[in-house]
């Protein structure tokens, strides 16, 4: 079957070292999807008649026997096995078998605490331990065999170390329930899963600083109802989606700290009679404590849902600057030319220059918000404590996690390949009268009431308008019309240039003030070295 690798790492894509494989079924896959879709769906199929012919001429050869399917490790209160049906819906080694590493790095931790408690001896426990690290290498390997009928990594992983080992491994599932094993595998995931983001993130954010570093001065128009409202420098403007990134970095690492606590040895979801330690194995695998209530332990996917909805926010932002992008791009605006290697054309129209990758950045996040409101709709209506429908938890989350990380190093990608187009950019300037509310601070440094400086103003843009012409085109006298109050000083604080110098509030976008903010981001990002 086809798969796709993740690599979990904090170092930029540039830099990347494969660190911690992962692989999922694709769920695009025509192979995939034949696990599921296999059988003939038509009326004319009819079942294979039995014949008792035992004629010696019959050219006929009796079929192979299937071979016999394996007892399942719960199997000990049936009588007889699941269909091949039951089977094939309700397996998730396709997809859970992204958790093997993290299921392999609870198993060593929970052995180490059996033996320490005296619940199994220091021999098996190294066997299992032994067992644990030949599975690892065969299954990086690419040498595992992972079984359907089996069904799960968990029990992939367990019935695979009893077949290597023996009796030692049948002791390692004490005082350990899938539930709150698949629970801690999970977390340890998602853990991972929230260091790559924020680390890709960071990536993006170096990147749009660099763009702002490099077009210092460079004014663009400011929109607001994407028409044109004041005068912003471009790196004010690219700041903007800088802080935003932050804010969704820290979201998910507010999440961190929210999910790093242990539910092994939770067990199904009572607990265990069994003198186990729960703060040993929580500090060997990283966590902050143990969940303290053991149901909650193996039914809570808060954690899940607050990942989803980081994600959700941040390719909703990724997703803004998409549009902004695309829209910069086009012949209408002509802010921004990206280049050919982040570009695509067009199979009929050979002039066509298009900024695809920004516009599947657009498209993708509603891919990841569909994620999140699968979760949400999965978890509405559980019970305590764990149900099965929780294995549907999985494939939402890989989904946007994989859709999350190629969304932000594309952005960052594109980012590093796009040229603002300065003479367009000034040429646009002068249309949509941008100097008008600094004309109106102008009034009111007169001493003139804002509202009453909002009309006069108003009415300046309305004469610009019948003579098609700016306010700084405006004489003395024709203002004058309008109010006596102007003087020869307004003309500093006319003409995008001038509306600039006159922004001196915390966080606007004046030039002293936007030298502050990229100092700032300079200096977070460490961009000084």
């Amino acid at each position: 079957m086809e798969s796709i690798s993740f690599t979990f790492s904090q170092s930029p894509p540039n830099s990347l070292i494969p660190s911690q494989s992962h692989s999922i079924i694709n769920p695009n896959s025509s192979s995939s999807l034949s696990t599921y879709f296999c059988y003939p769906f038509t009326s004319q199929i009819k079942p294979p008649s039995i014949s008792c012919c035992t004629s010696k001429h019959s050219n006929m050869t009796a079929p192979a026997a299937a071979p016999a399917k394996e007892a399942k490790l719960w199997g000990g209160r049936f009588e007889e096995g699941v269909t091949d049906a039951v089977e094939r819906f309700t397996e998730s080694i396709s997809f859970d078998k992204a958790l093997y590493k993290h299921d392999i790095m609870g198993s060593r931790a929970h052995a180490c605490m059996l033996a320490k408690q005296g619940l199994m001896s220091m021999s098996d426990r190294d066997s299992i331990l032994e067992g644990l690290e030949q599975i690892e290498k065969q299954i990086e390997k690419g040498e595992f065999v992972w079984r359907t009928d089996r069904e799960d990594v968990h029990m992939n992983i367990e019935a695979h170390l009893t077949d290597l080992i023996g009796e030692p491994a049948k002791k390692l599932h004490t005082a350990r329930s899938r539930n709150d094993q698949v629970s801690t595998d999970f977390r340890l995931w998602c853990r991972d899963a929230i260091d790559t983001i924020v680390a890709r993130i960071k990536y993006l954010q170096v990147s749009l600083v660099m763009l702002a570093k490099k077009n210092g001065g460079v004014i663009v128009p400011g929109y607001t109802h994407l028409q044109r409202a004041q005068p912003v420098l471009l790196q004010h403007h690219l700041l903007a989606y800088v802080e935003q990134l932050e804010r969704d970095a820290g979201r998910l690492l507010d999440c961190r700290v929210r999910l790093n606590f242990c539910p092994l040895g939770a067990c199904a979801l009572a607990g265990t009679g069994l003198p186990i330690d729960r703060f040993m194995t929580s500090d060997a695998l990283g966590f902050t404590a143990p969940m303290r209530n053991s149901m909650d332990a193996v039914s809570d996917r808060d954690f899940v849902l607050e990942l989803l909805s980081a994600n959700s926010i941040t390719a909703m932002h990724l997703s803004r600057l998409g549009e902004e992008w695309v829209l910069w791009a086009s012949e209408e605006f002509g802010f921004i030319t990206p280049s050919d290697s982040v570009s695509t054309g067009s199979s009929i129209m050979p002039q066509k220059k298009n900024p695809d990758p920004m516009e599947l950045v657009r498209g993708k996040s509603a891919r990841v918000i569909g994620d999140l409101v699968t979760l949400l709709v999965l978890c509405k209506g559980l019970p305590l404590a764990y149900n099965r429908d929780l294995q549907e938890d999985k494939e939402p989350v890989f989904d946007s996690v994989k859709t999350i990380i190629g969304m932000l190093e594309v952005s960052a990608e594109f980012a590093q390949n796009i040229t603002y187009n300065q003479d367009k950019i000034q040429k646009a300037l002068p249309a949509g009268h941008l100097d008008a509310t600094t004309l109106a601070d102008y009034l009111v440094h007169k001493g003139i009431p804002f509202r009453t400086s909002h009309d006069i103003v108003g009415r300046a843009v309305a004469l610009c308008v019948y003579r098609n012409c700016q306010l700084q085109d405006l004489s003395l006298d024709e203002l004058r019309s309008i109010d006596q109050v102007f003087d020869e000083g307004v003309y500093d604080y006319l003409g995008v240039e001038n509306s600039i110098k006159k922004f001196s509030s915390y966080g606007s976008t004046g030039s002293d003030c936007v030298a502050t903010q990229l100092d700032f981001w300079i200096s977070r990002l460490n961009l000084n070295q």
